[in-house]
């Protein structure tokens, strides 16, 4: 049998390269894993206003108000996916099927969403920063 350490404690190159084998399958492994989970926070949707408060107006300033609210804006009709809210944020463009005031109002919603919001994870996973 070979052994891993020497006397003085230090481990044996065999056992460093062992080590590196194993690290590096580790790292072949998450990279699929990462650009998976980017693919689907791209994909994931953020509808406004959450589930809960659905039939409820948008101000301006990104508040559910009652329906019907002058100056409020009408449920989105279909949620948002991710990509299309961050392309959105990035860019300055309108949501898609919004003109530039509702989207504006709708994107002031989604950036006030809060832990247990509908959408709020979706978000969330926008802000992080990619490797």
């Amino acid at each position: 049998m070979i052994p891993e350490h020497r006397e003085d404690g230090v481990p044996t190159r065999r056992r460093v390269l062992a080590l590196g084998a194993v690290t590096a399958g580790a790292v072949v492994s998450i990279r699929p894993a990462l650009a998976q989970t980017a693919g689907s926070v791209l994909n994931c949707e953020i509808p406004v206003p959450d589930p809960g408060r659905a039939g409820s107006y948008i101000d301006a300033n990104g508040r559910v108000v009652p329906a019907r609210t002058k100056g409020a804006f009408p449920s989105s009709p279909r949620p948002f996916k991710g990509e299309e809210v961050k392309r959105s944020m990035a860019t300055g463009r309108s949501l898609p099927g919004t003109d530039s005031e509702r989207s504006r109002a709708y994107v002031n919603y989604i950036r006030r969403l809060q832990r247990g919001q509908g959408g709020f994870t979706c978000f969330a996973s926008l802000q992080m920063p990619r490797a």
